[in-house]
């Protein structure tokens, strides 16, 4: 007697243990180079530029969903596929430099961050602030290539909610305008100044190493963990997960220039984080600024090791080497303390971090757009044409904005 055949529902796959990829990546979207550049906007310039900092928070998503869709369906990181697809080493070489350069103005941004917070915090000169903060990446990045994603994630999710945290108690006790918020979302411009904080905004908030990092980190997380059948899954929770990261870090950049809007237009050095910091102190109170402070440092910790994860990736996907981790780690942490051992002005020198991210982003951005777009190397997952049309409008946008950004700097306009 035949027995009938009976059918089992293959399991459910919870999307929750999914998520955390799209979190790290997003502290890119966080750094110092956000505060400083966000921070400086608002103190010079009120809302004026709140709609370039939602408008780069819209493409930050699209960008960080395409990078992640492509190191789940290749396998391969964005540097690998680049490294792969350049046939000539000169190529190769060539589009390393620029990444590289990318890669050191990241780490000045965020090292500085890390320097300043800890002498408002406990006076400490700067270059050893610069070398507390270096160290302390340098760990976390161990912690991550012996324990694996997890612990790595769960940390920087923490320092997260700390930066959350710092940033927006000062929104509670200092509140904004609403009108004049919503009158930032009008896009316009006031000067070349307005343009060049925008570059900077945009720079920080699209930034070219969380593209690479973006796509290694669900590389590293998926790979060999769900098959061909689960991709549909995992590309649902990547969306949640890139949602919600961005919501997050949108959400601080806005508070941010809010803060600096309401509480520290036209009061006398504002555009500095120490100058900031003070008259936080003296407008809000110093648990705010104690709290500014505390979230800054968070943000450079966090920030520099996520951007060191991106340089040893560039460097292995597109040299095809593998360095030390205490080699890697040298390579972009150096310039960044020389900055601070010359005496650069720290915010300076982080917005102007900012604006040369920016001209890297076409670099990034262009061959995300080409190679998700690819059906030879992403099958069905390959952009829609609406996608790619949004995708490429996004890069436009950023290469005019550059463009005009040059031509206004040459002619003193």
């Amino acid at each position: 007697m035949e027995t009938a055949a009976v059918s089992v529902a293959p399991p459910r796959i919870r999307l929750w243990p999914l998520l955390g990829p799209a979190v790290v990546a997003g502290v890119a979207y966080l750094d110092p180079g956000n505060v400083a550049s966000n921070m400086t906007g608002g103190a010079r310039y009120g809302y004026l530029l709140i709609w370039v900092v939602v408008a780069g928070n819209a493409m930050a998503w699209l960008i960080q969903y395409l990078s992640a869709k492509l190191g789940i369906i290749t396998g391969r990181s964005l540097p690998e596929n680049l490294g792969a697809g350049f046939r000539r080493k000169g190529t190769r070489y060539a589009f390393w430099v620029q990444a590289e350069l990318v890669a050191m103005a990241t780490d000045i941004a965020e090292v500085i961050g890390g320097a300043v917070a800890l002498k408002l915090l406990f006076n400490l000169p700067l270059l050893l602030g610069g070398l507390i903060t270096g160290t302390v990446s340098l760990l976390l990045l161990v912690l991550q290539s012996r324990r694996g994603p997890r612990p790595f994630e769960r940390i920087i999710a923490g320092l997260v909610l700390v930066i959350a945290l710092g940033f927006g108690a000062g929104i509670v006790v200092g509140p904004p305008d609403p009108a004049a918020a919503l009158a930032g979302l009008v896009p316009r411009f006031e000067d070349s100044g307005s343009v060049l904080l925008a570059a900077s905004i945009l720079g920080a908030t699209v930034m070219p190493h969380a593209i690479y990092a973006h796509s290694a980190l669900t590389r590293d997380r998926f790979s060999g963990v769900l098959g061909a059948s689960d991709r549909r899954v995992l590309m649902r929770a990547t969306r949640i997960d890139v949602s919600i990261a961005l919501a997050v870090a949108g959400t601080v950049n806005v508070v941010i220039l809010l803060v600096a809007a309401a509480s520290l237009r036209g009061v006398p050095g504002t555009d500095t984080l120490e100058g900031a910091h003070a008259a936080l102190a003296v407008g809000l109170g110093t648990p705010i600024a104690t709290l500014f402070a505390i979230a800054l440092l968070a943000s450079g910790l966090a920030s520099t090791s996520v951007g060191a994860y991106a340089g040893a990736e560039i460097m292995r996907g597109l040299l095809h080497i593998n360095v030390p981790l205490m080699a890697r780690r040298l390579v972009t942490l150096v310039p960044a303390l020389a900055v601070l051992a010359v005496g650069v002005d720290p915010t300076f020198a982080l917005v102007i971090s900012q604006v040369v991210l920016s001209f890297g982003i076409p670099f990034a951005l262009i061959p995300l757009v080409v190679l998700t777009g690819r059906r030879s190397l992403m099958g069905n997952w390959s952009n829609r044409p609406l996608t790619t049309v949004l995708a490429v409008i996004a890069a436009a946008l950023l290469i005019v904005l550059n463009l005009t950004l040059l031509w206004l700097l040459a002619t003193g306009g």
